[in-house]
């Protein structure tokens, strides 16, 4: 018999389209996993950044921290009659490298951070003081005529010290009244804490800005520095006397020993020298600290209050900014009332 003939079928070809289907699985699977890993990566990466700020930020603050505690206890030696600016507080520290100080062996070593310090200590009495408009729950007429004389001088709207001075008496009575205190008016703006502040109290900005050279916002009126006031605000706080006077004044004040008691100071400056507006010493300090860690700016701004010893810190500002960022972001930090 014959063998049954059998017929060898080969296999279909696999179709274009379940080829094209295929590579395109492939290739999507391929994107999905390099789309994954780059997630991934990108996560890492962002986690490393913020460790790395934080760290740097928090070795920022705890230097700075230390440099700021060091200048408190400048002011706690200072034990003189009087308070001047030839004094050891009174010399600024220009921005310097730390770096150096920092290594182990002083030797700077690659990937060591570059830090630099800078710093200012300032009588925050050499300035007219905000709260001096405020008398036995009054607004001061002779607070105000000082104003009114720095005003003039430097160009800006004398409805504004006005206004002001409205505000500031109802921030003033509020606050001595309680918030809790049904009598206390409710509308009344808060009290201010720095001349920047002002701004509650109706004052513009432009204004607020140029007044922050010559004024101070102390927690109670204080006298005048005249061994440390500026041409300006010395000007300001006595009727009569120009301004030419005002700054021949200064100019030899630095050529010449310290006021030490006021009768020297009537001698100079006249009989409108009064004991209450005017003084020689002061209990009032501003500090200013800046350190700079690789391209973060740290800068803090302490109003200090010194009784004998004891150096008080009464609010603190910080400020930080990153060097190839925007404007600084500023943010109450301390305060006695806080």
């Amino acid at each position: 018999m014959t063998a049954p003939h059998r017929s060898l079928h080969l296999a279909h070809p696999v179709p274009a389209q379940v080829r094209g289907a295929a590579l395109i699985s492939a290739m999507i699977t391929v994107t999905l996993v390099a789309t994954l890993a780059t997630a991934a990566l990108w996560q890492q990466w962002r986690n490393v950044e913020i460790e790395t700020a934080e760290r740097s930020r928090a070795q920022t603050s705890w230097l700075l921290t230390g440099a700021l505690d060091f200048t408190r206890l400048v002011l706690r030696e200072d034990k003189g009659p009087a308070d001047h600016l030839a004094e050891p507080w009174a010399l600024g520290l220009q921005e310097s490298k730390l770096s150096t100080f920092l290594s182990q062996d002083k030797q700077m070593r690659e990937g060591d951070p570059e830090v630099f310090l800078s710093g200012q200590i300032t009588d925050a009495q050499s300035r007219l003081n905000v709260m001096n408009l405020i008398d036995n729950g009054k607004l001061s007429p002779e607070s105000l005529a000082s104003f009114a004389k720095l005003f003039n001088l430097l160009g800006l709207p004398l409805s504004e010290l006005s206004y002001m001075g409205q505000q500031l008496l109802m921030a003033h009575q509020a606050a001595s009244l309680g918030a809790n205190n049904p009598a206390a008016n409710p509308n009344a703006p808060l009290l201010p804490q720095n001349t920047a502040q002002l701004v509650w109290l109706g004052v513009s900005a432009q204004t607020a800005a140029a007044l922050s050279a010559y004024v101070a916002v102390l927690p109670e009126a204080t006298p005048l520095n005249l061994n440390t006031a500026g041409a300006e605000a010395i000007f300001a706080s006595l009727p009569g006397l120009d301004i030419a006077t005002a700054q021949q004044f200064v100019r030899q004040r630095a050529n010449r020993p310290p006021i030490e008691d006021m009768a020297a100071a009537t001698k100079v400056l006249g009989n409108l020298v009064s004991a209450k507006s005017h003084g020689i010493s002061s209990k009032y300090f501003e500090i200013r600290g800046r350190l700079r860690l690789d391209d973060l700016a740290q800068e803090d701004v302490l109003l200090v209050e010194r009784n004998g010893p004891q150096v008080k810190i009464l609010w603190r500002y910080r400020a930080f900014q990153n060097q190839l960022g925007p404007a600084p972001d500023a943010r109450l930090l301390q305060s006695d009332k806080s």
